[in-house]
């Protein structure tokens, strides 16, 4: 079941045409022309008891955002603004633990980015926690590889206790050729800008959604390690790149170490191995 309103309709007419690959899962999708956040909307539909699988797509958000509480640039009709309900504690889930919630970040990372390489054969790269980008140069360390953000991901969850009543997974993707304010310049970059061609962005949420989809199964039936190694072949910074872990004071240096079972980022830092969770790093 699907809702349209204004220029969103084409991600409608895509979704519609891919029912075979999303559904039953993605059972319902609202497009809106603009909304606030997507996340916001979606996040107010799963309080009123929307299912999992229900979509929230826009043309453009005003308060669009990404991790800690940054913004994420929405101008209209140039990139894809989309969240999804996801209800862990239905029947055959996983309990819905923080450890779950860090995994559903990383499956999306997976989605987007096997998405992107699906409808663009761009060679998308992830980087920990949750952004999706591509860079210039060979090897694992950041000094030696441009990164250029072309997406990324943020999962919200809601809980009474420690119990996850649901988490709403929000994407955004740039996908025209967009002047990005200037604290993005340089940093930023879209589909189009890197492909050098028109890029079909309802190509992009049908390949995005069918990956994460896939990704999302692994999960709910305990393979995350699937889910993981998948994840890896995406990530050459994973291992071997320097970076410090920001924090509360000190920042200390070290090589990341590839990723923990359970979504955490192992670095090196001395002798030790410390696993990175939360907070921030400075790829150096």
């Amino acid at each position: 079941m699907t809702a349209v309103s204004g220029p969103a309709g084409d991600l409608v007419t895509a979704f519609d045409a891919a029912d075979a690959r999303l559904q039953p899962f993605f059972g319902r999708l609202i497009a809106l022309d603009r909304v606030g956040s997507t996340n916001d909307e979606a996040a107010r539909l799963a309080g009123a008891g929307a299912p999992e699988g229900t979509l929230v797509v826009a043309d453009s958000q005003t308060t669009g955002r990404g991790r800690s509480g940054r913004s994420w640039f929405s101008p209209p009709g140039a990139g894809l603004y989309v969240s999804v309900v996801l209800r862990p504690l239905d029947p055959g889930a996983p309990p819905g633990t923080v450890e779950w919630v860090r995994l559903v970040t990383l499956a999306a990372g997976v989605g987007v980015a096997e998405g992107i390489r699906a409808s663009t054969a761009l060679p998308i790269e992830l980087k920990w926690p949750n952004d999706v980008g591509i860079t210039d140069g060979p090897g694992p360390r950041a000094a030696d590889r441009r990164w250029r953000k072309l997406a990324g991901v943020l999962a919200e969850a809601a809980a009474v206790g420690r119990a996850i009543q649901h988490v709403i997974v929000g994407i955004g993707v740039n996908v025209g050729q967009a002047s990005f304010p200037s604290a993005l310049a340089g940093a930023a970059t879209s589909l189009e800008a890197e492909s050098g061609r028109p890029i079909d962005r309802g190509a992009v949420l049908v390949e995005t959604l069918a990956a994460f989809r896939s990704a999302y199964a692994d999960l709910r039936e305990g393979r995350s390690r699937e889910v993981l190694a998948r994840w890896r072949v995406l990530s050459p910074t994973a291992f071997g790149a320097r970076v410090a872990i920001r924090g509360d004071g000190a920042e200390p240096e070290g090589v990341t170490a590839g990723l923990g079972d359970d979504g955490a980022l192992h670095v090196r830092v001395g002798g030790r191995i410390e696993p990175v969770v939360s907070g921030e790093l400075r790829w150096i």
